[in-house]
């Protein structure tokens, strides 16, 4: 896991040694990606210079170290992931006469270009990576990023140059760097609490797509081509669709069984300690119990306690790691936790990002550095098997209520928003043991709230967005900013023959996962030096899930199903059945509590009115409604607080 740099001058009027000094100034603004070495390469006649600063996981010698050229001199990478079955490929590429000099992935991968070329390489190769790659022969500089996106690669212009870089503050450090703020990326970030790709914050840059490669040389700087996809969700859903899974529930629990082993082991080589995050839920719990399966030393486990009993989830983690008998480690997170994190938020994902789990989530990454270079985690089975209650509870509203007349939609909005997200926790708690399991939701309060929003679009669509969705008009919010017409997601609403939750967690799968999911994953993990592993989302396993039929994703309104049949392998259902629950803290209380003088700050209308990007009404009255316990308007909130914290930054 690196941090990875680069730059092409089309005019060849950069100097080797200027070249080899922004490319390292560059690499420089990402040490906290690699810590362990640091290096810069550049071909002055090419107009190209690679920076890198290397955390080291696999092959620790010098003999790993970069930006790295092949045997032969053609080809040049700066590299930042892993490519887990290198050590398969290796021996093939060993078959063939290849020899190597060290033990790393990277040179295995340089030698596989080098043999079959960098097309039938990807189709190869199993992990996760952003690299860039000079061919010396052709001229050409090869941007790629990994199949789901799970490794960041930012490029644009700056300077004159051609830039690319794992974070935006590489790119800052160019000194021919402009950032204007994209006022249509600053519009849908208000309504996902991201900024959806191939869009960043940032007129002048964008982000590589996943699965796909940029191909570029010293003419195609001014006017860059489009990137070319080389693994395709979208086909691989529909591919699916053509050839779905036809064996029986224990045949498809078998097979799912096997990638997940296979998918952790590959995952659980390091040459560094190595170790995993622990909520005691479904996703984590199914890792960790295989990785124990496969070692014979304790599994080190790491979760973060919540402060609030109704999201705390440590002692449902604390009750796995003992039947598994790992070796056990827990935080509890408490306001002041908080409070010392949140003015670092706007370095650490360098663009505005406000999913509220970001806070735990770098508060484990912080604990499992302590004790461990590389954490395996969980994340992606929600988004591939089903698991968000919203894949549940929006196909059931809209089947009961998309066929009446609006007025009588809205109507219904309208009584159902009456009593305040508070009043209908305590309402709804005195019913729960009524309700069919599928209602039985945490937080029952803010989910009528979401409900009301379904009830008032007027297509599946529509449904997906107020369920996805924080605030619904982000037009109104952002001062000339317009949302942009082709997010990410678009493709989902076009997959032939799909059930409504089927196209939703496609939706999450093009969008939220890369956008949200794995950009916490990973600034969070690199923030504190710690490389994070996703073994649900080996892409062995997501063509896999996508063969399967709904029913043994979603069944009985429990979302997981077939995943759940494989963990109760390993451990008992009693420890891992319970209400889906986030790892989002309690930023509702928190907002009225402990940050509400930051918040206040940086909420204040005269401020709002001299930065010029938001309009201070609806700020205002979203927060009155807030404090005033009226509203539960923490998601919308924490969007404006953490675009106004980076925006300070600037």
């Amino acid at each position: 896991m690196c941090g990875i740099a680069g730059l092409l001058d089309p005019a060849r009027a950069t100097s080797g040694d200027e070249l080899r000094a922004i490319a390292m100034t560059m690499a420089d603004a990402l040490q906290h990606r690699g810590p362990d070495d640091v290096g810069a390469w550049a071909d002055p006649a090419a107009g190209v210079a690679f920076g890198h600063r290397r955390l080291a996981i696999i092959d620790v010698s010098s003999e790993g170290h970069q930006p790295m050229e092949d045997a032969s001199g053609r080809y040049t990478i700066t590299f930042n992931g892993e490519v887990y079955n290198y050590r398969e490929l290796r021996r093939t590429l060993e078959g063939g006469g290849a020899r190597f000099r060290g033990s790393s992935d990277t040179e295995v991968l340089l030698a596989a270009i080098a043999r079959w070329g960098l097309e039938k390489t990807l189709d190869k190769a199993n992990g996760m990576w952003a690299f860039g790659l000079w061919d010396s022969h052709a001229a050409r500089l090869h941007l790629v990023r990994d199949r789901l996106g799970e490794k960041p690669l930012y490029y644009g212009h700056a300077g004159g140059h051609f830039v690319f870089a794992s974070e935006l503050k590489a790119l800052r450090a160019h000194p021919g760097f402009r950032g204007t703020i994209d006022r249509s990326a600053l519009s849908v970030f208000f309504r996902r609490a991201y900024v959806p790709g191939p869009r960043s914050i940032y007129v002048e840059t964008l982000k590589l797509p996943p699965g796909s490669a940029l191909t570029l040389g010293a003419d195609d700087v001014t006017r860059l081509p489009e990137p070319c996809s080389y693994w395709s969700l979208t086909d691989v859903a529909a591919r699916a669709r053509a050839d779905p899974f036809e064996g029986t529930v224990d045949d498809a629990a078998e097979e799912l069984s096997g990638l997940l082993g296979e998918a952790v082991a590959m995952r659980a080589h390091a040459d560094v300690p190595l170790g995993a995050f622990l909520s005691g839920g479904i996703d984590s719990s199914i890792v960790v119990a295989l990785m124990q399966a496969h070692s014979n030393r304790q599994v080190r486990t790491f979760t973060v306690g919540m402060p609030t009993a109704a999201l705390d989830e440590a002692s449902h983690a604390r009750a796995v790691a003992t039947h598994l008998g790992t070796e056990h480690v827990e935080l509890f997170l408490q306001p002041q936790d908080a409070i010392g994190l949140v003015p670092r938020l706007s370095s650490i994902y360098d663009e505005p990002f406000a999913d509220p789990s970001q806070i735990p989530t770098a508060l484990v990454c912080q604990l499992a550095r302590r004790h461990v270079t590389v954490g395996l985690s969980g994340d992606g089975g929600d988004e591939v098997f089903g698991g968000y209650n919203r894949y549940v509870l929006g196909p059931w509203a809209w089947r009961r209520a998309g066929s009446l007349p609006r007025a009588v939609r809205h109507r219904l909005a309208h009584v159902l928003t009456g009593l305040s997200p508070s009043a209908w926790d305590a309402l709804v708690g005195r019913a729960l043991p009524l309700l069919p399991r599928r209602l039985r939701v945490r937080q029952p309060g803010d989910k009528v709230h979401k409900l009301a929003l379904v009830l008032q679009v007027s297509d599946e669509r529509g449904v997906y967005e107020s369920l996805a969705g924080h605030w619904s008009d982000p037009a109104a919010l952002v001062l000339g900013g317009a949302e942009p017409a082709d997010p990410p997601e678009n493709e989902a609403w076009h997959l032939g023959g799909a059930d409504l939750a089927e196209r939703m967690m496609l939706a999450d799968q093009l969008g939220t996962l890369p956008e949200d999911m794995l950009v916490k994953v990973d600034r969070s993990s690199m923030a504190s030096s710690l490389e994070a592993r996703v073994p649900l989302l080996d892409h062995r396993i997501v063509e896999f899930s996508w063969r399967l039929p709904l029913d043994l994703k979603i069944r009985d309104g429990q979302g997981k199903w077939i995943l759940q049949r494989v963990l109760h392998r390993h451990v008992p259902s009693a420890l891992v059945e319970r209400p889906k629950a986030g790892f989002d803290p309690p930023i509702a209380t928190w907002l009225r509590g402990p940050l509400r003088a930051w918040a206040t700050d940086l909420l204040e209308p005269r401020r709002l009115r001299q930065e010029g990007f938001l309009e201070p009404q609806l700020v205002q009255q979203a927060w009155a409604e807030h404090q005033a316990g009226r509203r539960n308007w923490d998601y919308r909130l924490w969007t404006v607080l953490m675009f106004q914290a980076w925006l300070g930054e600037q």
